[in-house]
């Protein structure tokens, strides 16, 4: 588990939105690009790192109850969707790492999948 400060030390990233949330825990990642993967593989209080800009990322996470959201391949978040992360609380990060290498920094320095923690989709053991 790491803070967000952590993580963006490792991503090379940057604060979008919600600076005063970087010491919020991560345990759990999750990367996609399609929602449907999204809906499927992630869990309460992941990281996402998505390559997506548009309003569906921010819904897609705050119905997963994702709090913080890392946009990879040097993508920024437009007006509209920084808003909207900041009324629901939400961490934007932004790095120019592509997505394979972010997952695999984080990989290595232990951030997880759901699968690797025995946990559902739900959060549950």
């Amino acid at each position: 588990m790491m803070t967000l400060k952590e993580i963006i030390v490792i991503l090379k990233a940057e604060v979008v939105t919600g600076a005063d949330k970087l010491n919020m825990k991560i345990q759990i990642g999750c990367a996609a690009d399609l929602m449907s993967d999204i809906l499927a593989f992630s869990s309460p209080g992941a990281l996402l790192l998505t390559g997506l800009t548009n309003p569906q990322v921010i819904r897609t996470a705050e119905m997963i109850d994702i709090k913080a959201i890392c946009f990879v391949r040097a993508k920024k978040p437009d007006n509209t969707i920084t808003t909207m992360a900041d009324d629901l609380n939400m961490v934007l990060l932004r790095t120019d790492l592509p997505m394979f290498e972010s997952c695999g920094r984080l990989y290595k320095e232990g951030i997880v999948s759901i699968d690797n923690l025995g946990i559902d989709k739900n959060g549950r053991e």
